[in-house]
């Protein structure tokens, strides 16, 4: 149809007296459908890269659903085919998906099941038309009488008039890709959140500002920081009798701090390639203490290397000058080199050290180390490092010191980010097994234990707690010899206590704290919600005649009816006692949704599908489905956020029995 008498009945509307949308949801609807409009030749969701659908997957806004609804409204009457041709895309090759081949399936309506892993093919400009078409005809004001249903399809046809304008005008649809959010405010879009109070965009504003003051002052200054506090609490498992002793105890062990050392560094930048470096630390062992203070100069020399030139100065030890040197030799080989010269009472110390380092493959790099001077030795060492291990293999011949070393650490793919590590290192000094895990406890703090037992050492409990660029190290020695109970109390003490830490603290902590922030959140936008809430009820009156239309056509072919649809948040056996189920009925929008016995939903959060709303702001939610198929009864439950396809033969109820 052309498009000027397709266009003809939709003027005169008050389309355009629509306020423009949050400029960062249209820059996520920009990108988002750019990505989907892509002429893929049959790619698929899955083919999409998680930083491509991470945008897909927080949009809420009513127009991005209606857009998002008519993209993929298509794929339930035109079945799995192959995707035509279309124009060439502006973004860059790195941005497409990849091709992905048709998973099967049959080209018109039928009474199959949809094959697991099927997806619909994109839209193209003529789908997009029909599907813009159909909605079109469900919301057209002139179909109802009553003034407040009027009122309501009037709302929803202006916001899916929207939509199809921002879709069909390929310049529209680009612009994020092509000029990023620059380019959306060239366009006259607002810079704040529509329907934000005043105080709300203050305070909104200020946060932001803070944060960034915040960052940049962090990003200028780079401080780091190490706390070290050595524990000797041998007397736990090492205690003379008490015939040996001069002094009577009180029956107690007694642990002691033998030493500590603290360290502190910050950074000055002076200009683009000058950067002024002052650190100083502070030690102390069995009384016995001193300090040193240190000023470099770094400069950035070109792209492929630096120099830094330090001085330092301390009570136990004279004037330190030193050089240090990094230039990349080729893209895969770099080196550095750092000489000093230590000034004492017995003279001048000179040391030089060498590192030459050439990335073996992706993930691996190998390193050649020359030290002269002070404590001369001869290393060698190969790091592989991937995204769910480290290893690392090693080989020192020196003065006083020559070893091999193999260390393994396991990473595992949660939130928490826990590691799980183990070495082995031999050497002219004795044996040393070590093992230990780590785990992530907040947003910026890394707590981790290690058990280190070692001849001639004995046994000692590490734990270290890395808060930000700040380090917390403390090294407990337990014994001199190798006790079985040492180890048995080394390895359980930090799980028990680590469990009892985070069930009794830790986790009632972060648990009230994400209540505080939903709490807040709730009341932030608690007039949105009821507003949504409104308008999906609205959207329900207006589809129960279209619904009972589809439900009179699925059940004269036996094909897709809803029983029943929830939305929401579920409560399971897991849940806490005082959790309640917050969930509404959607049977009918889903309903609503069927054609041709298909239904198909994209990844994108379900709350901004019409007739859906957020019943719990903050929360997880899923989509429950009980649906009838050629007369048998089938269910199928998912998260928000995942896609859902049915009819399934996996989603079947089975009833034997």
């Amino acid at each position: 149809m052309p498009e000027k008498g397709f266009r003809k009945g939709f003027q005169g509307r008050r389309v355009l007296s629509l306020e423009m949308p949050d400029p960062l949801l249209m820059e996520q609807l920009m990108g988002t459908f750019w990505q989907l409009l892509i002429p893929s030749g049959g790619g698929t969701a899955e083919s999409l890269s998680s930083r491509q659908l991470g945008s897909v997957a927080g949009l809420k806004d009513k127009l991005q659903a209606t857009a998002l609804l008519l993209l993929f409204r298509v794929t339930a009457t035109s079945g799995f085919g192959e995707v035509s041709p279309g124009p060439a895309s502006p973004v860059p090759t790195a941005h497409l998906p990849s091709t992905v081949s048709p998973s099967g399936g049959t080209s018109g309506p039928g009474f199959q099941h949809l094959p697991d892993g099927a997806d619909g093919k994109w839209a193209s400009s003529e789908e997009l038309k029909a599907a813009y078409r159909r909605l079109c005809m469900l919301y057209h004001p002139d179909k109802h009488r009553d003034p407040e249903l009027k009122s309501q399809a009037e709302r929803l046809f202006n916001l899916v008039h929207q939509a199809y304008e921002v879709l069909s005008d390929p310049q529209t649809r680009a612009i994020y890709d092509i000029y990023g959010k620059r380019g959306l405010e060239m366009e006259g879009w607002e810079v704040v959140e529509r329907k934000r109070t005043p105080a709300e965009i203050r305070e909104e504003f200020e946060r932001l500002q803070r944060e960034r003051e915040e960052r940049r002052l962090q990003q200028r200054t780079n401080p780091k920081g190490t706390i070290s506090v050595g524990v000797d609490a041998t007397d736990l498992f090492d205690r003379y009798d008490e015939e040996y002793e001069d002094v009577s105890g009180s029956g107690f062990p007694q642990i002691e701090i033998n030493k500590m050392h603290i360290s502190q560094s910050i950074e000055a930048p002076l200009t683009a390639t000058d950067t002024a470096i002052l650190s100083g630390s502070l030690s102390t062992q069995n009384g016995n203490g001193g300090g040193s203070v240190n000023f470099a100069l770094r400069r950035v020399t070109s792209a492929k290397g630096w120099g830094e030139l330090e001085f330092g100065a301390g009570d136990l030890q004279g004037p330190l000058f030193g050089l240090k040197l990094f230039r990349n030799l080729t893209p895969r080989c770099f080196v550095t080199t750092n000489c000093a010269l230590q000034f004492s009472s017995r003279g001048i110390r000179p040391g030089l050290t060498t590192v030459l380092a050439r990335n073996l493959d992706k993930n691996t790099v190998g390193y050649l180390q020359w030290r002269w001077g002070i404590q001369s030795a001869m290393n060698t060492s190969i790091v592989r490092d991937t995204k769910t291990c480290h290893f690392t293999v090693a080989l020192q011949l020196g003065i006083p010191h020559s070893f091999a070393l193999i260390s393994y650490q396991h990473k595992f793919q949660d939130d928490d980010q826990t590691r799980v590590k183990g070495s082995l290192k031999a050497g002219f000094f004795g044996t040393i097994v070590e093992y230990g895990a780590e785990r992530k406890i907040s947003r910026h703090s890394v707590l981790g234990a290690s058990v280190s037992i070692g001849v001639p050492q004995g046994v000692s409990l590490k734990v270290k707690l890395n808060r930000a660029s700040q380090t917390y190290f403390f090294p407990i020695h337990l014994t001199d010899q190798l006790l079985p109970s040492a180890v048995f109390y080394a390895t359980v003490g930090p799980l028990v206590i680590y469990l009892a830490m985070h069930r009794l603290i830790i986790k009632p902590y972060l648990r009230a704290q994400k209540e505080k922030e939903l709490e807040k959140q709730r009341e932030n936008t608690a007039s949105d919600i009821l507003q949504k809430k409104q308008e999906a009820e609205a959207a329900v009156r207006l589809m129960q005649e279209s619904v009972r239309r589809i439900i009179e056509a699925e059940e004269s072919r036996m094909g897709l009816i809803i029983v029943n649809a929830w939305y929401g948040k579920f409560v399971n056996d897991k849940s806490r006692k005082n959790e309640k189920v917050k969930v509404i009925d959607v049977t009918v929008p889903l309903q609503c949704l069927v054609k041709d016995s298909k239904l198909i939903l994209t990844e994108a959060s379900k709350a901004g599908l019409p007739g859906f709303y957020d019943p719990c702001v903050g929360e997880e939610k899923s989509l429950r489905v009980l649906y009838q198929f050629r007369g048998v009864l089938h269910q199928v439950m998912v998260p928000d956020s995942e896609a859902l396809r049915i009819p399934k033969q996996s989603h079947r109820i089975d009833t034997d029995g």
